[in-house]
Parts: C-alpha cells; structure tokens; sequence
C-alpha cells in the first residue's frame, strides 16, 4: 500500500487544469502515493485529463464519480475510499500545484516530530492578496522552531488560537494529516459555499496530538473554478454564503471549551459575516429590489444578535458612518 493518499476533489469546466495538477504530484521527490480523484459531477469529466497519461501513472489513480456534493463532500468520498495501511492523507485543489518536495517534506516532518497534522506554506497570484505564509506568522505569532536547517519545521503552542486571530495562513492544498484524523474527522459539506475548510481545520488541530507547520512553499494557488472568489456580494448566493460562515463558526464555538480571546476572536468573525450579508441586502432594496426575507428570518431564528446589527449598521448609515468590514476569506474550489 502506499503511504500517502492524495485526495483531489474535481468540478471543472476547462480542459488540461486537472491534468496540471496530476504532473505535480507525479514529479513529488516523495514516490509512495496514490491518487483519489473524487469527481464531483464535473461538466468537464475528469477522464479527459487522464488520456495523455501513461498506463503506469494512471494504474496509480482512483477516479471516484457521484452526484454534485461540493467540495467537502468530494473530499469526505476521498477520505473514504483511503486504503487500510495508508499513513497519510494529503489534499490539491484540482486547479493547485504542488512543489516538487512537498510530501518530502511533510512525511519527513511528520515523522520525526510524531506529528498528525501538517501546513506548508502556499503561494499565488494578486487575487490571493489575503494569504500570508509561515515566515510571516513567525513575525507575529509566537512560534518554536524546530529545525536548524531547511526546510524549517516549526510550531506554535496554541495553534487553534492563533488560527482564530486570522486563519489565512492555512490552505487545503499545503495540507497533510495523519491516519488518526483522516479517518475520523470529517468535512460539514452542508456549508459548502463558505468556511467548511476552516471548521475542518479547526476540528484537525483541536484533535491532533501534535501539528506542525513548514516555511517552505508547498503548493502554488491555481486560477480554476473558485466559487468563493467569484461570487459577487450582490449575488442571490451570497447571503447563502455568509449564513454558511456564520454558521461554521457557531458550530466551532459551540465544540469545544473557549478562552475568553477565543471567543472575543469568533465573535468578531460572525459580526463580520452578519454585516456583510446586511449591506448586501440594504444594497437589494436600493436598487428596488425585495430581499431574502425567508433566509433573513431563518438567520434570525438561530442569531437573534443580527436583528442588533441590523440596528447598528441602520444607526451608522444615517450618522453617515457605514462601517463594512472584511474578514479572510476561505478558498472554495475544487
């Protein structure tokens, strides 16, 4: 068996991404893996990626189909199908790259620090503004280092904490876990248009028995179907979008046992996703046009503290302060 599953969920609509994708990992220094494509009722198949290659690169690929469930719920297929004796799950977006040394580098770290839960970290184009790498989280976050040479493997000792503060040094893509998460933690895939990605990693590092992270670039951000980025705030969805952050939040909050900067943290981040999904409504009926009552009244039934935003931004509007506020974002693709 191999030791590392790579899992890759597939929605596509432009030929050759995913075979981008596939290269990558076939040139890893690391050879022990096999591949999970899970795709997820693609409009492009997965199978037009894998007819350029050879019969030895696609004996090592699994391609799983099922009716459209999201990400999350592609990737909870992937998790799955794992065979029994596997050490390691690794995710790619189908539109991502790997580096060549990436699971190099995590099944070394894992190893040898008797870690469960790795990140590298990811780089991308202007549109990824947002994240920021490792180095940089040492420059605000109290980390330990744990290695004297490249690649540097480091660790934070309250990483859930500080994933709370701002999470954007996470992505799927630089991610690895170990056998002891991926077979019992799984993604909401519900919440598919918002921060399942950060519920799960939550979920990851409260269960770890150890998580690590690595400054050097694992993975490189693509530019395929990106149903989180794409989605305009005046879109039908997007108020979809922002209940479903709130509600991965609440979910998270309402887990486990929460200091009070913790929970100061997750209050900020709901505020913010009650606000945006407000301003995109009073933008509706200043265009004339109704909005959704029936999904506002739903939030509301579960949030009451939204009918008090409400209150505030309608305060701020008429004092002339609107007072919108932005929050990381989550990469929703496939």
């Amino acid at each position: 068996m191999a030791n590392c599953s790579v899992v890759i969920p597939y929605y596509q609509k432009e030929p050759g991404i995913l075979l981008r994708a596939l290269k990558s990992v076939f040139a890893q220094s690391h050879r022990d893996f096999h591949i999970i494509v899970v795709d997820d009722a693609s409009p492009l198949s997965a199978d037009k990626d894998l007819e350029t290659l050879s019969l030895e690169e696609r004996a090592s690929i699994t391609v799983i189909k099922q009716p459209n469930g999201g990400p999350g719920a592609a990737r909870n297929t992937g998790l799955d199908h794992i065979s029994e004796g596997t050490r390691y799950a690794a995710f790619l977006d189908s539109d991502d790259e790997w580096t060549p040394d990436h699971l190099k580098n995590a099944v070394a770290g894992m190893s040898l620090f008797d870690a469960d839960c790795y990140w590298a970290s990811i780089t991308g184009g202007e549109d990824f503004y947002y994240h920021f790498g490792m180095a940089e989280l040492a420059e605000t976050t109290a980390v330990s280092r744990l290695s004297e040479t490249p690649p540097y493997y480091m660790e934070v000792a309250d990483l859930a904490s500080a994933m709370l503060k701002n999470w954007s040094f996470m992505h799927l893509s630089s991610m690895v876990i170990g056998e002891a998460l991926f077979r019992k933690v799984r993604f909401e895939a519900a919440l598919r248009l918002a921060a399942e990605d950060v519920l799960f990693f939550y979920d990851c590092v409260r269960a770890a028995k150890r998580s690590i992270l690595c400054d050097s670039i694992g993975a490189k951000r693509g530019e395929g179907i990106n149903i989180f980025h794409g989605m305009d705030s005046d879109s039908p969805l997007f108020l979809k979008q922002q209940f479903n952050t709130w509600v991965a939040l609440d979910r998270l909050e309402s887990r486990f046992a929460h200091g009070p900067k913790d929970i100061e943290s997750i209050e900020h981040y709901k505020k913010t996703a009650r606000d945006q999904a407000l301003w995109s409504q009073m933008r509706l009926v200043r265009r004339r046009k109704a909005p959704q009552f029936g999904l506002l009244a739903e939030w509301a039934w579960k949030d009451p503290k939204i009918l008090r935003n409400a209150l505030e931004l309608a305060a701020g509007k008429i004092a002339g302060k609107p007072g919108q506020t932005s929050e990381p974002q989550g990469k929703q693709n496939h």
